[in-house]
């Protein structure tokens, strides 16, 4: 009946010509009463011609039930790799309800060929590419715990993600950080170097190493247009071994992501033989302790003059630090836990430094923010002291009981968060889900195990929630967590077995999940306190504890 294009709340009949903003097309039909309309749409960001292909593939004499088996299918095979059993309906909704979040991005930004080839529009250089690309997604939040679990559980996923990311550096120069769909300001660190090396050691090949390599180096020697594209303040960096305050924003926060990015960079230096490269990352990952002061058990910021700066207040939010405090980041030392425990003083100075985040009031200064943000009404809200579940860079920090002998704290920290801090609800976060990565945590925590470090191939034990979950992994191999007598009291790892062998260490393996097998977990209502305490049980860290 009509047609046209639409501009903000300006309807204009027919045809427009030009490039407008906030332009959106609109058809009117007549349909007489009675009768059904079917309407068929296909999209495509290359051009008119693969639109009409992407029709044909995907809606062309399709009904909306043909659609829906067709989804209906598509997502039981992604959500049927991973099995609970065990858990009330309550749990269940809420982890498949997660799973399904996790999986919602990044988004596929790649089309296919008449050939059936995978060709791209490139946000970064206009372009058609042949090949893979990947859209909306930000690594400062989803290095953590989403793409590791990509990794594990949908490799080929990350496959392809590890080609679209150096694909984007060939065509725009640097690596992404936040795509959307290309380059965007937000948030900070180096994270596409944990992506890299994460799938790396876990045995993707799917990328060109070398040109990684290549790409990885000139993110933490360049600065982009945007500050979160390349390396903000990488020659202060360089020359002082920390990121300066109040030069720079956030720089503390900095200081300590681009620690474990160079230690990510030297693990996989070494992995392809670049030794000078990884010698020179792997010094470089020591500079977190250079903002560490012994006299408060604190991370804090310095300025250009080596001096910190006061007042110093723990609570307080924002200035040197993104979305946090110092109670947040003082643990955002994923590769050299060892090394963090060293500087407190050693494991039981470490543990009660814990044990105060938890039981600390839940006092707030909002800092250079100004006013309350929501990351800071969400922590009081939790009522779990200063640990702030909400917001990502503290949400690792539980398990970091299982590197100073004392796993039994991590598995009963878990538990409570997975209990108290989600469920299947419209309230069902305690936070921006952000990306996934909140509901990853859920994921993985409710399994029994989380990726602590990414880079190194190991997976932190928690408390998992379920009786038993088997996760269906590629190339036929099933891997099974059974905690059978798992329920709300016995939440403590009493003993454990792995393929029917005695099994003491707070982690496993990417190998020992990877290759199929089952871990046999004898659940308790208290917790086993000569367990997992040996220094051989506990998770890989950069540097070697010693008492």
């Amino acid at each position: 009946k009509d047609q046209g294009i639409q501009i903000n709340d300006d309807l204009f009949p027919g045809k427009l010509v030009g490039e407008h903003d906030r332009v959106c097309a609109y058809l009117q039909f007549d349909v007489p009463e009675g009768e059904k309309l079917t309407v068929r749409v296909a999209s495509s960001f290359i051009g008119e011609e693969q639109a009409w292909l992407n029709f044909d593939r995907e809606v062309k004499n399709k009904t909306v039930a043909d659609l829906k088996i067709e989804s209906a299918k598509l997502w039981n095979s992604m959500m049927g790799r991973i099995v609970a059993e065990g858990g009330n309906e309550e749990q269940m909704k809420t982890f498949y309800s997660c799973l399904y979040r996790v999986l919602l991005f990044p988004r596929e930004f790649y089309e296919f060929d008449k050939s059936g080839k995978p060709v791209y529009y490139s946000p970064y250089d206009g372009k058609i590419h042949a090949g893979y690309m990947y859209t909306d997604n930000g690594f400062w939040d989803t290095f953590r715990a989403v793409h590791p679990l990509f990794t594990l559980v949908y490799p080929e996923v990350s496959e392809r993600i590890m080609q679209a990311l150096v694909n984007s550096y060939e065509e725009s120069g640097f690596l992404p950080e936040w795509a959307s769909p290309g380059h965007r300001g937000c948030m900070i660190g180096n994270n596409s170097l944990s992506l890299i090396t994460d799938a790396w050691m876990k045995g993707i090949r799917s990328f060109d190493a070398k040109k990684a390599l290549e790409a990885m180096v000139h993110q933490t020697q360049a600065q982009g247009r945007e500050a979160s594209v390349g390396r903000n303040g990488f020659e202060e960096y360089d020359k002082l071994g920390y990121v300066p305050y109040p030069d720079y924003v956030e720089a503390t926060a900095k200081t300590l992501e681009y620690a474990y990015s160079d230690w990510c960079l030297s693990r996989f230096a070494a992995s392809i033989g670049n030794v000078s490269i990884a010698e020179a990352y792997e010094k470089k990952s020591q500079n977190y302790k250079n903002l560490f002061d012994p006299s408060c058990g604190f991370m804090r910021a310095k300025n250009k003059d080596g001096e910190w700066i006061e007042p110093f207040r723990a609570i307080e939010w924002g200035g040197p630090f993104t979305e946090g405090s110092s109670w947040h980041y003082t643990w955002s030392v994923m590769h050299d836990i060892q090394g963090l425990a060293q500087l407190m003083g050693g494991h039981e100075q470490m543990g009660a430094k814990l044990d105060s985040m938890f039981n600390a009031p839940a006092d707030y200064n909002v800092g250079t923010y100004g006013f309350v943000i929501h990351e800071i009404a969400e922590m009081v809200a939790l009522d779990m002291g200063q640990y702030a579940h909400g917001n990502q860079p503290v949400q690792h920090a539980i398990y970091l009981y299982n590197y100073i002998g004392q796993p039994w704290k991590a598995q009963y920290h878990v538990r409570e968060v997975l209990n108290r801090l989600y469920n299947s609800g419209p309230k069902g976060y305690c936070g921006d889900e952000d990306n996934g990565q909140t509901s990853a945590w859920y994921v993985c925590s409710a399994m029994g195990f989380y990726p602590v470090c990414p880079g190194q191939p190991e997976y932190v034990l928690g408390a998992p929630l379920f009786q038993k979950v088997t996760l269906n992994l590629p190339n036929n191999k099933v891997f099974v967590i059974d905690a059978r007598n798992n329920n709300d009291k016995n939440l403590y790892i009493d003993s454990a077995k792995l393929n029917g062998k005695k099994f003491t260490r707070n982690y496993l393996t990417h190998d020992e999940i990877s290759s199929g097998g089952e871990l046999s977990l004898k659940m308790n209502a208290k917790p086993n306190m000569k367990r997992g305490v040996r220094p051989e049980d506990f998770p890989y860290s950069y540097s070697v504890y010693k008492p």
